[in-house]
């Protein structure tokens, strides 16, 4: 049964750092590729960043670009995104994401009902 797993989120100031996990099982995360979602309150669902299977490229919004950074760690079968210098605007119910046969992500983002596996995502809040 595929599954993914969302962990790590929390209560956070500006400017401090998150770490958050998508762990996978009953698949191999490495032949996929993994998109990062978020939905903050009263918005739609949107995508911040996505990282390919193997020697693809990465995704990243304009809006946490140079501030988040997408990873994974194979042989945990886990993919991160390091979140830096957040800002209250990150706050938002985080999702990991893919969908079958997929191993590249868009240079210019996906849409979410592309997706065909989720989390069920762990919130984010930002706030002083």
């Amino acid at each position: 049964q595929v599954q993914l797993v969302e962990s790590g989120g929390g209560l956070v100031q500006p400017g401090e750092s998150l770490t958050l996990s998508c762990a996978a099982s009953g698949f191999s995360l490495e032949y996929f590729a993994i998109a990062w979602f978020r939905q903050a309150p009263g918005k739609e669902r949107e995508e911040v960043s996505c990282i390919s299977s193997s020697d693809g490229p990465t995704f990243y919004a304009d809006s946490v670009k140079g501030r988040f950074t997408v990873s994974r760690d194979n042989g945990k079968n886990t993919v991160y995104l390091q979140m830096n210098r957040t800002k209250a605007e990150d706050t938002a119910v985080y999702y990991c994401a893919t969908r079958e046969l997929w191993r590249r992500c868009s240079q210019s983002g996906v849409e979410d009902y592309l997706m065909g596996y989720w989390g069920k995502g762990t919130l984010v809040t930002v706030s002083s």
